[in-house]
């Protein structure tokens, strides 16, 4: 992806030096109201949160009308008025608040995709280590009765805990940074997702953990309350490298179809024939395909008789004959006879462009009933939080009134709980998952699905 530096105006009215993608401009589609579309690749989604936050980060923008993201492809589809907004500062939004941005149609946004697979395996797996580390030093405890200890002079120091403690720190902080910087843009924004949750339960690991450290080792284990931060953020971890894996291998069919067109063409010029570009053949021209060649352009044939497998195109099993005044499709195979082709569409005019291009805005739709689970997944972390903040008011000023004393370890406790059971990655995770697999499953059988 290249970009070049520009002093560009942010969401937030101030002025900063920031990346200007010059692919941007041919992402941009205009439309008969006036209206445009702005289609891109995005990375580091987990579940439906991401996709509400997306959703209403963006949507916020003023000149952004509609904002559509298909969490099962990672592809995002924004609906907004060019005089009003520009799509750099859509851009910049999604980058501000954790997402990667890149463009659909180039080759390389595949290997970025690649990368970022490799990036979320590499966090997963570290974290996957420190799990198995402080799930043995737990169950150390649980079956010997105490933490793993050292005599010193005499004197017994238990470091399991305060190793657990630097376990946990590392995971929320150094492995799990990602995460960390994510839930506060969405914070700032007064966003409420899955990121936001799972801090506030690792968050209150930590703080429970170091409340056992130096406060009230006996009312609150260290080593548990640590190995809460250590597992949960985990779990999230794997979730994101889970749900990673199984989109990159998703997302392959609009790269496969762009393959099809080979990137030089047989192009006669001044009675002689010369290897070109794609990119530099005009509409016009005459090209020459021979047998067992590709077709490189959309085109007519002028001379010459031969039969075309256009199967990988439209699914016709059978070669069609082609004689002169034919349109042949850019992408299709040239089986028997030369023949001279006049092109009659080039760059994104082109049959496989316009194709891949319905599928890519297409796989950014969703169906009704992931936007049924999103309705109900914008309410849930709310109500999680809610309780987590009533189990506080149960055990402290509820328990006050009723008996006289507060229970605060008691209220410590069941915040947390709250908390860590509310964790949703799972329920984020699991509709859009069982749709992608269904529609990869249907797209090998040729099947296209549409948005309801």
């Amino acid at each position: 992806m290249k970009t070049v530096t520009d002093e560009t105006i942010v969401p937030d009215g101030t002025t900063r030096s920031a990346p200007t993608d010059s692919w941007l401009a041919d992402r941009v589609r205009v439309t008969g109201d006036g209206t445009a579309l702005l289609q891109v690749k995005l990375g580091q989604l987990h579940c439906s949160f991401c996709v509400a936050t997306i959703e209403k980060g963006v949507g916020r923008l003023d000149g952004v009308d509609e904002v559509s993201v298909s969490l099962a492809h990672e592809e995002g589809l924004v609906t907004f008025r060019p005089e009003v907004i520009d799509p750099q500062q859509v851009v910049d939004t999604l980058r501000s608040l954790g997402y990667s941005v890149r463009d659909p149609r180039k080759l390389d946004s595949y290997d970025e995709e690649r990368a970022e697979v490799r990036a979320e395996r590499d966090r997963f797996q570290a974290g996957l280590a420190v799990t198995v580390v402080a799930l043995g030093l737990m169950s150390y405890k649980w079956i010997t009765g105490h933490p793993p200890s050292l005599d010193i002079v005499g004197r017994l120091f238990a470091y399991g805990p305060w190793l657990i403690a630097g376990l946990a720190a590392a995971m929320v902080f150094v492995a799990g940074r990602p995460i960390l910087a994510m839930a506060f843009s969405s914070l700032r924004r007064g966003i409420l997702n899955q990121h936001v949750l799972l801090e506030a339960g690792a968050l209150g690991g930590l703080i429970g953990g170091l409340l056992g450290l130096f406060v009230a080792p006996k009312t609150f284990p260290a080593g548990d309350f640590f190995s809460v931060s250590v597992f949960i953020t985990t779990y999230h971890l794997l979730s994101g490298y889970a749900s990673a894996l199984v989109r990159t291998s998703a997302s392959e069919s609009v790269r496969r179809l762009l393959a099809l067109q080979p990137d030089t063409a047989r192009v006669v010029r001044g009675g002689k024939e010369i290897e070109v570009s794609i990119s530099d053949v005009a509409i016009g021209e005459l090209v020459r395909v021979r047998p067992g060649e590709r077709v490189p352009l959309d085109g007519r044939v002028v001379e010459g008789i031969t039969a075309v497998d256009e199967s990988m195109v439209t699914g016709e099993a059978m070669p069609v004959t082609k004689r002169p005044g034919d349109e042949v499709i850019g992408g299709s195979v040239n089986q028997t006879g030369s023949v001279a082709v006049e092109v009659t569409r080039v760059g994104e005019e082109t049959f496989l462009a316009q194709v891949a291009r319905h599928i890519e805005e297409s796989r950014a739709l969703k169906p009704s009933i992931i936007q049924l689970v999103e309705r109900i997944l914008k309410v849930y972390v709310p109500v999680v939080l809610v309780a987590a903040g009533f189990a506080v008011a149960l055990w402290t000023l509820g328990d006050w009134v009723a008996a006289g004393h507060v229970d605060l370890p008691r209220a410590i406790f069941a915040a947390l709980a709250a908390l860590v059971f509310g964790y949703p990655c799972a329920l984020g995770m699991a509709t859009p998952l069982a749709m992608m697999r269904g529609g990869t499953t249907a797209a090998g059988k040729g099947i296209l699905t549409r948005k309801h």
